[in-house]
Order: structure tokens, then C-alpha cells, then sequence
């Protein structure tokens, strides 16, 4: 991961110096993320980035995301900063996830604290918990029904429901990390954490997971909490809402100070 960790590191670098970007918050996303990695899975690394000021005072309209093709098991995406802020006072749960993630490549800690310290206002526990619920049904519908399953798809069925059970409970955006959410809403010694334990072993272990045999306990869990969710999402609260303007002197703060003092004073990269 050391190795790994540096070329994603060279990489966010060589970012800003071809694009004149700020890289300000860089983490991972997707399976390694959220504890199930295969030994072959890619590295999802996602970014939040500012360019100069004059940049945005411009009558036109520009392009807000940097994409890199996936090489080296590097896929490295990013968003621009007024982009990342309009989501998040959407409750945008992938942003949301990001700020979350457990493991960090680089951080300025003005920019992602605040950020977190606004989404007490800006968190929509029902946007939120329809984005779990049709990503759950989603991958259910297309992988999970039959006699034969993609069974590794299980766990991106089981996720998004055990987010959906956090947000009902909590009101609050859930942990991204898949262990704390079984141990939290699957008990202990039932026959359904059994055979969830028994695939994430055979997944880390990057053991060939293609079509197999449904698990009942599984999909019978998913049935039942699938249907329950398309009940209960509509009753979710909205969120409080945050003022544009606070938004809006952040944005502007940023993107001020962070080309007057340079990206290595403000940011805490991470090697």
C-alpha cells in the first residue's frame, strides 16, 4: 500500500502542475474504502480541487471535473470546488461519502472541516436514503434473482440496505466502512452474519466470485428490508438547509488564499 500510496500521491501532483489546479481534499472510494477490496481491485481515488480565481470570472461555461484513464489500477477522478459545493448542499451522498472516507491522501483541513461542520444542516436523510435504495435495488434486480447469482454482488446490495438502516436510525450520513455497519444491524451468531463473514473472507482472499448458488438468508433479509425501504424512504425528513452565503465565503476564501500561500502550506498530504 506504501508503494501505491506514493504514486497516487505523484499522480495528484503531476494533476496540478498540467491542469494549474489546487488539489485541496484526495481520498478513496469504492471497495477499499469500504473494507471489501479483492487483491485486484483498483484503487478509486477522488478529489476536490480550485483553480485560480480568474478561472471562474468567465462568461462561459467550462468544463468542473478532471478524469484520468484507469492505468496501473489507478482510477483518479475529481471535482471542481464550486461543482463539489452545490452538491453538498444537495446532500449529495457520494460527496458525502468521500468526506468520510477512512483513508486520506491529502487533506486541507479548512476546507474539508467546514465542509463536514456545514452537513449538520445540509444531510437529507430522505435524498440519501433513495440513493441507498435504488442502488440496492438496482444491483439486486440485475444480479441477485434467479437460482444463480453474481454473488459477489451481494455486497453492494447489503451496503446501501444496512446505509438505509443507519439513516433510519441515526439521521445521519452512515460510515462507509462495511464492518461497522454489520456489526451494528446483523447480530452476532446469526446464520445471516455467518454467511456474510464467509463472503467477505472468500473476497479479501480474492478467491473467484462469479456465479453460484443464491444464498436464501441473504436474499431473504434483502427481500424483506428492500420492500420495507420503499415504504419508509418517502416519511424521511429534509435537510434544515445551510445559507448560499456561507457557502459562498468559503468558496471565496479558498480560492483566495490557497494560490496567495500555495497548496503545501495548506494541505496535509499524507505519505
Amino acid at each position: 500500500m506504501l508503494d501505491v500510496r506514493q504514486q497516487v500521491v505523484d499522480e495528484l501532483r503531476r494533476i496540478e502542475k498540467e491542469e494549474n489546479v489546487r488539489i485541496l481534499y484526495a481520498c478513496e472510494s469504492g471497495s477499499r474504502a469500504w473494507g471489501f477490496p479483492s487483491k485486484d481491485s483498483d484503487y478509486d481515488v477522488r478529489f476536490i480541487y480550485a483553480r485560480p480565481e480568474d478561472w471562474y470570472l468567465s462568461i462561459f461555461e467550462k468544463r468542473d471535473v478532471i478524469e484520468r484513464p484507469i492505468s496501473d489500477m489507478l482510477d483518479i477522478n475529481g471535482w471542481d470546488l464550486r461543482k463539489a459545493l452545490n452538491l453538498f448542499r444537495k446532500s449529495n451522498p457520494p460527496l458525502l461519502e468521500w468526506l468520510g472516507s477512512p483513508i486520506i491522501y491529502r487533506e486541507d483541513h479548512r476546507v474539508a472541516e467546514q465542509i463536514r461542520k456545514f452537513s449538520t444542516f445540509t444531510f437529507s436523510p430522505r435524498a440519501c436514503m433513495y440513493h441507498y435504495l435504488h442502488m440496492a435495488k438496482g444491483n439486486y434486480r440485475e444480479y441477485l434473482q434467479g437460482e444463480q447469482v453474481k454473488i459477489k454482488k451481494y455486497f453492494y446490495v447489503l451496503r446501501p440496505v444496512l446505509a438505509c438502516e443507519w439513516i433510519e436510525k441515526y439521521h445521519t450520513m452512515p460510515p462507509i466502512e462495511f464492518d461497522r455497519l454489520v456489526d451494528h444491524f446483523v447480530p452476532k451468531g446469526s446464520e445471516l452474519r455467518s454467511v456474510i463473514e464467509s463472503l467477505l473472507v472468500r473476497k479479501r482472499a480474492g478467491e473467484e466470485m462469479d456465479y453460484e448458488p443464491r444464498i436464501n438468508p441473504i436474499n431473504d433479509f434483502l427481500d424483506q428490508r428492500i420492500k420495507y425501504y420503499e415504504q419508509t424512504a418517502a416519511g424521511m425528513k429534509t435537510a434544515d438547509g445551510v445559507q448560499g452565503q456561507e457557502l459562498d465565503d468559503l468558496f471565496r476564501s479558498v480560492v483566495r488564499d490557497i494560490w496567495e500561500k500555495g497548496v503545501e502550506n495548506n494541505a496535509n498530504v499524507l505519505e
